[in-house]
């Protein structure tokens, strides 16, 4: 290793704070023009723009290139290409920021779902007094299709609010159930939390036949990856009222074009994939970074490595 290392951050505004490191490392910035000349002189690779998908085009093949890459976000599949998880290189992401802010949220969609509050917030817009009845939550069920810490946090949470919430993941275990009883719990469900990673097992799986499997009266999140859903299967589940509602945080193209038509279908609420951001979030992600180059630097091995062939740090 050499005495000080280059560390290539992956800009974005604002950029993260990363004054600890001072004297530790040679802090390159780049914007995506520049990023695959620069990759081969680099050590270390900091993606602060996590919406970026520019390192799948410039990550070099043979020859120099960074023995690490750190994602700022949960989600990965936005660099790893062929090359990146045929080298030896290591990557790791922001584990464990999110879980309880993106839980949060999911608990107050649920919550505003069940007592209307679009509907309330609408009716004070028109002066309109119209007393009426909503939704109990305690007493409901969830499938959380996801069993890593996000999904697990969004169990707990909903748990606390009186919820049965069972978890899906990649291979059943201990509390966890396997994708084989996916179809079964989704036909009892009254909600349903998208939280997986997106993998090639994942990528489409919300499509048109698991929302005929749900219940006329269950609600529908997604809070993991945009891909994890087929949207034109959702606004046909929503429009034939195959479902009673949906919140989407994520969406295959992100930010959501103005004159896309999932602005306006009924009962779909969309948030600009901000379930996670809760103040100082930023602060948190750097933070996180630079005990993981501070360990790195040490030869202390890395925690949030993430395995390249299933996209995701595998669960203990």
């Amino acid at each position: 290793m050499a005495a000080v290392p280059t560390l290539l951050v992956l800009d974005a505004e604002p950029l993260p704070r990363l004054g600890r490191l001072t004297g530790q490392a040679r802090v390159v910035h780049t914007d995506e023009a520049g990023l695959a000349a620069r990759l081969p002189a680099a050590d270390v690779l900091l993606v602060w723009d996590f919406a970026s998908r520019a390192v799948r085009d410039a990550w070099p093949g043979e020859g120099p290139r960074p023995r690490w890459v750190h994602s700022a976000s949960a989600g990965v599949d936005h660099l790893l290409c062929p090359e990146l998880v045929a080298s030896d290189t290591v990557v790791t992401n922001a584990r464990g920021i999110f879980d309880q802010p993106i839980a949060e949220y999911v608990a107050a969609l649920v919550l505003a779902m069940a007592k209307e509050l679009p509907r309330t917030w609408e009716s004070q817009q028109r002066r309109e007094w119209r007393h009426r009845e909503s939704r109990r939550v305690a007493g409901t069920r969830a499938v959380v299709v996801g069993s890593g810490p996000i999904g697990r946090a969004i169990a707990r949470t909903l748990k606390a609010l009186g919820v049965t919430a069972a978890i899906v993941g990649r291979v059943p275990r201990t509390g966890i159930h396997g994708p084989e009883d996916l179809d079964r719990l989704l036909a009892r469900a009254d909600w349903v939390i998208a939280a997986a990673p997106l993998t090639e097992q994942t990528h489409g799986m919300f499509d048109l036949r698991r929302f005929g499997v749900m219940q006329p009266s269950a609600r529908f999140v997604n809070v993991g990856r945009g891909q994890l859903v087929v949207e034109d299967a959702l606004v046909r589940a929503l429009e034939r009222r195959w479902i009673a509602e949906a919140a989407l945080d994520v969406f295959a193209t992100e930010p959501l074009a103005p004159d896309s038509p999932l602005w306006q279908v009924p009962g779909l609420h969309v948030s600009p994939h901000m379930s996670g951001d809760t103040v100082g979030w930023r602060d948190d992600l750097a933070a996180q970074f630079v005990d993981l180059f501070e360990r790195w630097a040490a030869g202390r091995p890395l925690k949030n490595v993430v395995d390249k062939q299933r996209g995701y740090v595998p669960g203990h």
